[in-house]
């Protein structure tokens, strides 16, 4: 498990020890050390389960009850809630309409990165019940597409925040401890191939990227939220190249209800610019690359306490961090 592990960190782009890395193509080395873990033969297999929640008003729905809080008696917390990111203060605010501008830019240079079907993601969600306290599950996934349209997908119980220590797991609906890098689902799927979104490449033409968002998520009106609904839906398929990116980033800055909040620092050590949205009871941040427009992050947070669960305004809900 922990070979399997160091592999995945080798492949990381932007790995712990260099925090101002930023996004760009994988190097040789990583993606010969990427393709190893995908295809190497794994003795074993671990069903994964995702943890499922909703939001519906100010409401938390609950559906997960956690039957074991942390594991053993007597140990410190596997996995301590995550702070949620914090605006630098007096930092510079980059309207969306400058970053668009920006990212249109950064789509006619050299080098650009292409449109590149697959995801790699790391995202802390939190468990809720309504009578234990909140814990936070961290995970990463990686997705890689092969040229039969066969697809790979392994996910790892990891924490880039606590490097070698116990991460909590919801593996099997049996909330536990789990040593760091352990395996939670190793598969290969047979060739699939789909021309509906999100399965088909995306346009990075204003009105079709529209429309594919809206269809991807099954909408007429792609309002703010539902547009951030489908960004996730999106990078959870695909790493957009930059002329996607910079059309993404248009349509974020023509549709009504993002504010540019200042500059802040991801959680894989990223600069970023971030931008919310506020609904009844949650915030919604974006982070995009200063520089490209293209998508860092995303982060939910409480906006009001939650008492029944042992949750209060602030505490993170949910983050994904996606990487080439």
């Amino acid at each position: 498990m922990a070979d399997e592990l160091d592999l995945l960190r080798r492949a990381n782009p932007v790995p712990a020890d260099d925090p101002l890395t930023g996004d760009g193509p994988l190097a040789p080395h990583a993606e010969r050390a990427l393709n190893r873990l995908l295809h190497a033969p794994h003795p074993g297999h671990h069903r994964y389960t995702r943890l499922a929640w909703g939001l519906a008003a100010c409401a938390v729905v609950l559906v997960t009850a956690l039957a074991v809080l942390l594991g053993g008696t007597g140990t410190t917390p596997a996995v301590a809630a995550p702070r949620p990111l914090t605006v630098r203060p007096h930092s510079t605010v980059v309207p969306l309409d400058r970053l668009a501008a920006l990212a249109a830019a950064a789509a006619e240079a050299d080098g650009s990165p292409e449109l590149r079907k697959g995801t790699h993601v790391q995202s802390w969600s939190l468990g809720m019940s309504d009578d234990r306290p909140p814990v936070t599950l961290p995970e990463e996934r990686i997705v890689r597409w092969h040229s039969d349209d066969s697809r790979t997908e392994i996910v790892v119980a990891t924490d880039p925040r606590h490097p070698g220590r116990p991460v909590l797991t919801d593996e099997d609906g049996s909330p536990h401890q789990v040593a760091d890098g352990h395996v939670l689902s190793r598969r290969t799927y047979p060739p699939s191939w789909s021309d509906a979104p999100p399965q088909a490449p995306p346009p990075h033409g204003l009105g079709q990227l529209r429309a594919y968002l809206a269809e991807t998520i099954h909408t007429d009106s792609l309002t703010m939220p539902r547009l951030l609904d489908a960004v996730d839906e999106l990078l959870d398929h695909w790493t957009l190249g930059a002329r996607e990116s910079a059309a993404l980033v248009r349509l974020l800055a023509d549709t009504p209800g993002l504010r540019p909040v200042g500059q802040v620092t991801d959680r894989l050590g990223r600069p970023g610019q971030a931008y919310v949205h506020d609904t009844a009871g949650t915030r919604r941040m974006l982070v995009l690359d200063p520089a490209t427009g293209a998508v860092r992050g995303t982060e939910t947070t409480f906006s009001a306490d939650q008492p029944e669960y042992g949750v209060v305004a602030g505490d993170v809900m949910e983050y994904s961090a996606w990487m080439r």
